[in-house]
């Protein structure tokens, strides 16, 4: 797999916007904030032509556009890594505008994007075979003060940090057009629930998973993202996941997933949509996150056994 070098002192920064563009409050004045403080701390930046773009139906510009302005910041020299302007809601029509022949052959580069960017860090990494970064758009590291999850989320591009969980996490932003810079409204306690095997189930190739309080510890290659994306793009041209799986088989996979807009009924469609499409397949673990969705009961069915129960079974 290609890794990327890591930006080091002085170097520059590049801002696509792929998804949504920064052309409103209070990510505009986030985001301005953020690039006079990577200013100060000596980086260089550099924008491209729809950071401030809002022309576009979900995303900043009209795909063609979006997709130009990727492959032209990827490949350009000048700029050492890039992060994008934000989420969104419609980056999957922008993915047929990405050159990935131009992608693979160019210098990797660090690429950092949540939630709509899904359709660039994973593709990057199918089909590109090149690591990129989940993580925090550039507006967020415009909040004052900067949270430690920010401040770790930069040092990892400069290969810095590892990333661990925090105490607490943000149920309702205070962040609004008149305090574009507030911080996380951090009133959350951090909680973990851990759900491992427990023995046969009268299906003979089943596991029944109870949960636990103790810790667990996994090796495999991490792959992921938001599953709203992702079962966006299984079963298109550009899902060529199950190859991506057999060449690294012998790593195992660690799935991280998170849900933005799908309701329990639609993560737990969701998740039967990704295991039949084979791409479980040489699972070791997964590492789900909290859904948007978080306090929602449908039939009998939250956010725990929606994902639980259609894993329960091995997905080799």
């Amino acid at each position: 797999m290609r890794y990327p070098e890591f930006l080091t002192p002085g170097g520059t920064i590049g801002f696509v916007a792929p998804s949504f563009g920064c052309n409103i409050e209070p990510y505009h004045s986030a985001f301005r904030n953020a690039l006079s403080r990577f200013e100060s701390m000596g980086f260089r930046t550099k924008l491209g032509p729809n950071c401030f773009a809002g022309e576009g139906i979900g995303i900043s510009n009209t795909p063609e556009l979006c997709g130009k302005e990727l492959n032209d910041f990827y490949c350009d020299p000048e700029s050492d890594v890039l992060i994008s302007c934000g989420g969104g809601e419609l980056m999957c029509e922008v993915v047929p505008h990405i050159d990935w022949d131009r992608i693979r052959s160019s210098k990797p580069k660090w690429y950092i994007g949540y939630s709509d960017n899904t359709n660039f860090t994973f593709l990057s990494t199918i089909l590109a075979d090149t690591a990129a970064i989940y993580g925090p758009c550039a507006p967020s590291f415009g909040m004052e003060p900067l949270a430690p999850s920010l401040s770790d989320a930069f040092s990892m591009l400069q290969g810095k940090t590892d990333v661990s969980n925090y105490p607490k996490w943000e149920l309702e932003s205070l962040k609004d057009e008149e305090h574009p810079l507030l911080p996380y409204n951090m009133t959350e306690d951090y909680q973990q629930h851990v759900y491992v095997p427990a023995g046969k189930t009268e299906e003979s190739t089943g596991n029944v998973l109870q949960e636990t309080a103790d810790s667990v510890t996994l090796e495999g290659r991490l792959i992921g993202g938001c599953v709203d994306c992702l079962v966006t793009l299984a079963g298109t041209e550009f899902d060529q996941t199950k190859e991506f799986l057999e060449k690294y088989q012998s790593d195992g996979f660690l799935w991280f997933l998170e849900c933005c807009d799908l309701t329990p009924m639609d993560m737990r469609r969701a998740f039967f949509n990704m295991k039949h499409a084979g791409w479980f397949k040489y699972v070791k673990g997964f590492l789900i996150g909290r859904p948007l969705h978080f306090q929602e009961e449908m039939l009998g069915l939250d956010r725990f056994n929606a994902v639980s129960v259609i894993c329960r079974r091995r997905c080799r």
